[in-house]
C-alpha cells in the first residue's frame, strides 16, 4: 500500500492481525473478514477490490521488525476516536470466528485495547456483546 492508511485500512489491519497473531489464518476467520467488509456500514464506501491489497500490506508490516507494534501504532494514529470501539469489536469478531479464542488472540486484544485507550469497562462490555452474539447451543 503506497498511500497512507485510512480508517478502512486500519480496520482491515486489525482484522488481519487478529487472524494472523496465532500464526494460523483459518478459513472461518478469512470468511468473517469478508462478511464484515461486505456488511458493516463503516465499510459501505470501501472498495472491496482493495481488501487483498490492504491485507497484504498489513502482512508486510507484520513480517518486519517490530511489526505488531507498528500495526498498533498505525491503527491508533489513523482511527478517529469514534471508531476505536468498532476496531476492538471487529477484532473480537475475528477472534470468535473459529469458535476458539487462543491466548495469542487474547494478548493482541489487550494490546489493542491499550493502544486505543479503551478502558476495561468498555472492553468488557464489547467482549460480552460479542460473546452473546456468537453463542451456540
Amino acid at each position: 500500500m503506497t498511500e497512507a492508511p485510512n480508517h478502512h485500512a486500519a480496520l482491515v489491519y486489525v482484522m488481519v492481525t487478529m487472524s494472523a497473531v496465532d500464526r494460523t489464518m483459518t478459513d472461518a476467520e478469512l470468511a468473517r473478514i469478508g462478511e464484515i467488509v461486505s456488511h458493516l456500514p463503516i465499510f459501505a464506501d470501501f472498495d472491496q477490490e482493495q481488501l487483498v491489497k490492504t491485507a497484504a500490506a498489513c502482512g508486510e508490516i507484520l513480517g518486519g521488525d517490530g511489526g505488531l507494534q507498528r500495526v498498533l501504532a498505525i491503527v491508533r494514529s489513523t482511527l478517529p476516536k469514534k471508531l476505536r470501539e468498532t476496531a476492538y469489536a471487529i477484532g473480537l469478531e475475528i477472534a470468535a470466528a473459529d469458535m476458539e479464542v487462543r491466548p495469542e488472540e487474547v494478548r493482541f486484544l489487550e494490546l489493542l485495547g491499550e493502544a486505543l485507550d479503551l478502558d476495561k469497562m468498555t472492553t468488557a462490555a464489547i467482549e460480552r456483546g460479542i460473546k452473546a452474539r456468537n453463542t451456540v447451543l
